[in-house]
């Protein structure tokens, strides 16, 4: 029997210890068609350093930016002699 295919996730945050093991799961992500989505980071836990890494596939940056299109599409059609939505100026 098949197993069925897990769908990737749009967004990851990838954790753990700065080592190359870390690396690598940072470049398997990108080998899988993730993007570096913003600057790592790093803390220090008193022992290690603790470093992430925010991963998005770009189908999601398509799909926010339409989104974003599309309600300024809305908003342009807007009269603002109408009343204000509650909460907006």
């Amino acid at each position: 029997m098949t197993e069925p295919i897990e769908e990737k996730l749009a967004y990851r945050l990838i954790t753990g210890p700065d080592t190359r093991d870390f690396c690598e799961r940072i470049s398997a992500a990108l080998a899988e068609g993730y993007v570096l989505h913003g600057s790592p980071s790093a803390t220090f836990n008193g022992t290690d350093v603790i470093v992430a890494q925010a991963v998005i596939l770009p189908v999601a940056i398509a799909t926010a930016d339409a989104a974003v299109a599309s309600a300024v599409d809305r908003l342009e059609g807007y009269d603002e002699d109408e009343e204000a939505f509650e909460g907006h100026a």
